[in-house]
Order: C-alpha cells, then sequence, then structure tokens
C-alpha cells in the first residue's frame, strides 16, 4: 500500500468532506454481536465537538471529490480548479477499521462526489458499508450520504448497512435550485427521500410481527440546507425545513452557513460568509418548532422574515408579544409556561410537579434551573422580591442584554486572573 498517497488523498476528501454538517452519529441501537468490532448502540457515540459546534467523532471523508455537476455553490464543482482524488473501496474500509482500532473514531461519515452516474456512485458507498458490516463484523455507527437520483434498490440495500441515511436537499427553495444548480432536478432529491421513509415505515410495522427483521436505517434519515446562497429569508428556510420534518419524517435538518467558494455573479461576494449566528438562531428556531409548541408564523412572518441577531427567538417573541405575560408560575397551563423566556421544557416539567406540593417563589425556580435574567420579566411567583411591570419591550430587550454582557465580562475578568 502507497500510505503517502493514501495520507494526500485523505488530506483531500477530509478537507472537502468539512461542509458537510449533518453527521449527528446518535440514535441507533445497532449492538455488538458474535464478537465484532465496535457498538453504535443510542449511548454509545463519543461524540466531540470543535468550537463551533460541529461533530467530529466520525472518520468524514468523501469517496472522491470528481463530481459531473457544476453546481455554483459546491467546491467540488466539476469546473473549479482544485486538486482531484478518489479512494478505492478497499481502502476506506482499511482506514475505518485502521483509525478506530486507535480510538481516534467512533464511525464513518462517508459522502461523495458523482462521478460517471448517481447509481455507479452509490453502488460504491454501499460497497464500503456492507465490507465492513460482513466482511470485517464492524457494529459501530456508519452515516451513508444517499445520491440524488440513486435507483430504489441501492436505497434499500444502502438502509440494510447504514444507521443513517441522508440527502442534503441543498438549497432550501426549488426556485433557488434552478438557478444555482440548473443539472439537478427537485425529484433528484425527494425521490430517495420517499423511498428511506417508506422502508423504514415497513421495518417498524415487519418488526412488531417479526423480530429477526433485517434492521433499516435504524438511526432514521436527515437533510441538510446551505443557508445563504441563494437570499432565501430565514422564514423560507424553516418553512422548507417544516415540509421535510412532516413529508419525510426527518430526524433532523441541518442548517449550513454558506462559505464563498467562487467569484460568481448568482452567489454572494467573497469574503460575505454567513455568520455562524444565524445557524445558530434557526437551529433554536427548529427547536422552538418541534418540542415547545410555536408555529412558523409566530416566530417569522411578513413583518419579520428574519431571525432577530440580538436575542434568541422565544425571547424575541415575547418582546413582542408582551400582552400574554406575566404569567401566574403557580397557575399557567404547560403551553404558557414553555413560552418563558429562561424556561425550558425538563423545567417545565419540574414546575407542574413541584407546585403540586407547594406555591413556588423565586428560590424554587432557581433551584429548579428557571435563568432568573430573562424568565424574571415574564412570569410572577408567590413572591414580592420582584414586581416591577411597568417596563416596555425596548427596556427589557436593553436590561436582559446588559446583563448577559455583564455575566461574559465577569466570567471573562475570572478565566483571565486564573491564567494570569
Amino acid at each position: 500500500m502507497n500510505f503517502d498517497r493514501i495520507r494526500e488523498k485523505l488530506n483531500i476528501l477530509a478537507d472537502a468532506a468539512k461542509y458537510d454538517i449533518s453527521c449527528a452519529s446518535s440514535g441507533s441501537d445497532r449492538t455488538n454481536k458474535n464478537k465484532g468490532l465496535g457498538n453504535a448502540s443510542k449511548m454509545g457515540i463519543c461524540h466531540s465537538y470543535t468550537p463551533d459546534g460541529r461533530c467530529v467523532s466520525l472518520l468524514k471523508i468523501l469517496l472522491t471529490n470528481h463530481c459531473i455537476f457544476d453546481c455554483a455553490y459546491c467546491v467540488t464543482r466539476k469546473s473549479n480548479d482544485v486538486p482531484r482524488a478518489a479512494f478505492k473501496v478497499q481502502e476506506v474500509v482499511d482506514l475505518t477499521i485502521n483509525f478506530y482500532r486507535r480510538n481516534y473514531i467512533e464511525g464513518l461519515f462517508l459522502s461523495s462526489g458523482i462521478f460517471k452516474s448517481p447509481d455507479h456512485t452509490m453502488e460504491r458507498l454501499v460497497a464500503v458499508a456492507k465490507k465492513l458490516r460482513e466482511e470485517e463484523n464492524f457494529n459501530g455507527y456508519i452515516h451513508l450520504k444517499s445520491i440524488p437520483g440513486a435507483s430504489d434498490e441501492l436505497m434499500y440495500e444502502a438502509g440494510l448497512y447504514a444507521d443513517r441515511l441522508s440527502v442534503n436537499i441543498e438549497v432550501p427553495t426549488i426556485s433557488g435550485l434552478k438557478l444555482l444548480a440548473p443539472d439537478k432536478k427537485h425529484e433528484d432529491f425527494t425521490k430517495p427521500m420517499e423511498k428511506v421513509k417508506n422502508e423504514i415505515v415497513r421495518y417498524q410495522s415487519e418488526r412488531k410481527i417479526i423480530k429477526n427483521t433485517p434492521k433499516y436505517a435504524p438511526s432514521g434519515q436527515s437533510t441538510q440546507m446551505i443557508v445563504g446562497a441563494s437570499g432565501e429569508s430565514d422564514k423560507d428556510i424553516m418553512y422548507s425545513a417544516t415540509y421535510y420534518y412532516k413529508t419525510y419524517n426527518m430526524k433532523r435538518v441541518y442548517y449550513s452557513g454558506y462559505v464563498p467558494v467562487t467569484h460568481d455573479s448568482r452567489l454572494p461576494a467573497i469574503g460575505s460568509q454567513v455568520p455562524m449566528l444565524r445557524e445558530n438562531r434557526l437551529y433554536q428556531t427548529d427547536w422552538l418548532l418541534r418540542f415547545y409548541g410555536f408555529s412558523i408564523g409566530e416566530l417569522l412572518n411578513k413583518q419579520h422574515p428574519n431571525l432577530d441577531m440580538d436575542v434568541d427567538p422565544k425571547l424575541s417573541w415575547a418582546l413582542r408579544n408582551l400582552h400574554h405575560f406575566p404569567v401566574d408560575i403557580n397557575k399557567g397551563d404547560k403551553r404558557l409556561l414553555a413560552r418563558i423566556p429562561g424556561i425550558g421544557m425538563q423545567s417545565v416539567d419540574k414546575i407542574m410537579k413541584a407546585r403540586k406540593f407547594r406555591k413556588l417563589n423565586w428560590d424554587h425556580l432557581k433551584k429548579i434551573g428557571v435563568a432568573l435574567n430573562r424568565a424574571q420579566y415574564f412570569v410572577v411567583c408567590d413572591s414580592n422580591q420582584w414586581e416591577r411591570r411597568d417596563l416596555d419591550a425596548e427596556r427589557i430587550k436593553g436590561m436582559i442584554l446588559q446583563n448577559s454582557y455583564g455575566k461574559f465580562r465577569d466570567q471573562y475578568s475570572t478565566q483571565l486572573s486564573l491564567f494570569n
């Protein structure tokens, strides 16, 4: 084996994979058997994260960065002048096993540029997973990036060996896709999603009757959207995300800020990278829609098509709807409690249980874990310690931001003094 060439390929294809962030590795329950290698039970994946929140616990590479398409936003597009490389199937298998034995990784995230055809590329991705499972007896986590346009037969086979499958929708809207990737069709993305959804539903149904039914993508499927490449508002993005959650039973939708990679009049200028904070606000909105009972129209609408970068979306909604507040902690229903800034769903459940036994005051809320620096402006409880209600939205926002800045400054000063 030419180790220098393998290292060169790894440098090229790992770097090319960094733009794909949909690599979370939770949710699978593939356990070790027959003295095999690895384990991908629900709590068995050991995550580590970069400072910007991206998962780095998986060997994350492309099979190749050659591509027959010329999508304007993609660094591996065929017109881009970059070093090209391609792994052989066995090379990826060997790298995965060797890295796993050295405790560098907990699994594999494998994507690819499209070379020759979607089916030809997907066959090679499936071959890697099949070799790992059947020849190496590898039971660790495998995430395969499904190739848009791949056949139903290959999508079915991929789900038998992978824990999670994903097809990146790439651009949030059909019009944006036509503008930036005219060679691709929207149905090339949605057809594999539909196949995976149907097979997961079939597997779950059959498993109720036949316990040894072969697992099919036990960690479900996900997708990723590029944010900021085609000018969509945050409202447009969240409506698209909600559609994919509901229509294709997505486990996660990931939001990746566009990194300018070319001078193209259709794209933002070089140097105008989407701020990480926008990604963060979209994830917060995603969470509110899925777990807190909010609708898109409440958070994003014609008057507010984009998220506030100064404060999180729940606080932004509360400041625009002060007529719903204050909420009595000891009387408010669960839906209202979940809408109070500074109170998460775990705290809501604790409040609902605790108030059965006594009236709650500020001390109780603090012990429960409520962020009083925000919640105090929106609640009343069994206490007269802080009952000022003469503040408008702008003053409340200013006081919260000032308080947040003060806490950051104090923490920074403490860390600096310890360092000195």
